[in-house]
């Protein structure tokens, strides 16, 4: 039996003005795997470079968007 979901693209972005935003993937219920521990928090992510963006606490940029950190490390996305 096929899986109608889409994979799970390598760099995946929740910002719709991004490039690595892909509509059809958030139609579903994805998590994140960062170092062992799920994340909840996660803003975009990259597999082969090993790397997340998280909010950085309440934080806004000039333009109202969260300002983001990047962490590096085991990163492992999944559909739950």
């Amino acid at each position: 039996m096929t899986d109608p979901r889409p994979e799970l693209p390598d760099h995946l972005s929740v910002d719709p003005r991004s490039p690595h935003h892909v509509a059809a993937v958030f139609e579903h219920d994805i998590g994140i795997r960062f170092n062992g521990k799920e994340r909840s928090d996660v803003e975009e992510y990259c597999i082969s470079e090993g790397w997340i963006k998280v909010p950085a606490g309440k934080t806004l940029d000039r333009k109202g968007r969260p300002l983001t950190i990047k962490l590096k490390g085991a990163v492992e996305a999944f559909y739950r």
